[in-house]
């Protein structure tokens, strides 16, 4: 099994790992993993699919994400578009010292830390004003970098602009021996969604039995296996809905649906709404 714990580790002479990609590979390195440090994301005109915890949703153009210690997630980008990036900034809760945010001037930096354990994404306003001020910490160094990043995390902190990924209580508690067999299911149904996935051939990739298989997914996740499978295909769906021109019902089969009731039924209890008007929706927000 891969191992899940990833080991981050800043550059020499810093507390905080801060990087910036201006390109993007598609390559097989996404994998399912947590780590002790809290994790920042930026992305700045860019476009993929986010699976955080429970919550699993397709972004376009932009992300700010915040992430707690230890919640497990996937890679975010399908894609960088013209001029795109991303930015990562990665710290412990401990990285000015073991007091520091438990000090009263702290805590409202302290509470967005315990919120960030469910993941956040801050929405556009926030999004507009602290998107620029995460690039240019990659730039900023010592001090300036240190007193820079307290005032992103107080802004933050204060801001109410914001929805809590995993809303409905979600709490991951992470073993690592069952957290490599979460990677390998999550990379089989990204790879393979778009066709049937029998319960079976899912067991054996975990050498477990379909009883076993389906008792320790539910447990570890709190769904049911089919269920996850379908809101990949509802999250590819809302894609395809914003970026092709093809038929409601071509996408319906094209992510891995044989039923475009069951699609319809399925699409509009992950998103509020029938695919027909998710897409003029999103049309009239483009434009």
């Amino acid at each position: 099994m891969k191992p899940t714990l990833e080991k981050v580790t800043p550059s020499f002479g810093s507390s905080l790992l801060v990087k910036k990609h201006v390109q993007f590979l598609k390559t097989n390195k996404a994998f399912w993993h947590f780590h002790p440090e809290i994790e920042i994301v930026y992305v700045n005109k860019g476009k993929g699919k986010r699976h955080i915890g429970n919550h699993i949703s397709y972004f376009n153009n932009s992300q700010l994400i915040l992430i707690g210690s230890n919640l497990p997630h996937l890679g975010f980008m399908d894609r960088l578009t013209t001029n795109g990036s991303e930015t990562l900034i990665q710290f412990t809760p401990e990285f000015l010292g073991i007091d520091f945010f438990k000090i009263p001037e702290m805590l409202a930096i302290s509470n967005l830390f315990e919120r960030a354990k469910k993941g956040i994404r801050f929405n556009i306003e926030i999004k507009r004003r602290i998107g620029a001020k995460i690039e240019e910490l990659v730039e900023l160094e010592g001090p300036s970098r240190i007193i820079s990043f307290l005032h992103i995390l107080k802004e933050l902190a204060q801001t109410d602009d914001y929805t809590i990924l995993n809303a409905d209580g979600f709490a991951f508690e992470t073993q690592p021996q069952d957290s490599g067999k979460i990677d390998l299911i999550f990379k089989h149904i990204n790879e393979n969604f778009k066709q049937h996935i029998s319960l079976d051939e899912i067991a054996n990739l975990v050498s477990m039995t379909v009883p076993a298989f389906c008792r320790f997914f539910k447990k570890t996740t709190s769904k049911t296996f089919t269920k996850l499978v379908n809101e990949y295909r509802v999250v590819h769906a809302t894609k395809l809905l914003t970026e092709s021109n093809m038929s409601i019902t071509d996408i319906c089969f094209e992510c891995g649906f044989n039923n475009f009731s069951h699609f319809n039924k399925l699409f509009k209890e992950f998103t509020g709404n029938p695919a027909s008007k998710y897409r003029s929706q999103m049309l009239n927000l483009v434009q």
